[in-house]
């Protein structure tokens, strides 16, 4: 089996992380070690130390699928998420509009879709 790293290049590397966890430390040991960023991420995150970057989107909100939009709306609707599978075509901000304005029927304690009569017009 392969040492990639000594003892001595493992305590530095979860010290220097551990006091400063960002990207630019990663990116630093990775050029002073002569390693890819790769294999000091993967190192590190054997060694329990590493913390992912969470991403956030432009307005600075955690990130949301069409498909986790869809499934909470089916869960507000308590209908079957495959029922409306199809929404997952939608825009986003469409879908996001349509949660956001269902949660607050909901918070409000106004009358869901139970309280409405549906009518199919075919066509």
């Amino acid at each position: 089996m392969s040492v990639n790293y000594t003892e001595e290049q493992v305590d530095y590397m979860v010290k220097a992380y551990s006091d400063q966890p960002t990207r630019e430390t990663v990116n630093a040991l990775a050029d002073e070690l002569n390693k890819s960023v790769k294999s000091i991420i993967g190192k590190l995150s054997r060694e329990g130390v590493y913390k992912k970057t969470v991403y956030k989107t432009k307005t600075g909100e955690d990130p949301i699928t069409k498909k986790e939009l869809v499934e909470e709306l089916a869960g507000i609707l308590d209908i079957s998420a495959d029922s409306i599978r199809g929404l997952e075509k939608s825009p986003k901000s469409d879908l996001k509009n349509l949660v956001l304005t269902l949660r607050e029927y909901e918070s409000n304690g106004e009358e869901g879709h139970d309280g409405y009569q549906l009518v199919w017009r075919g066509e």
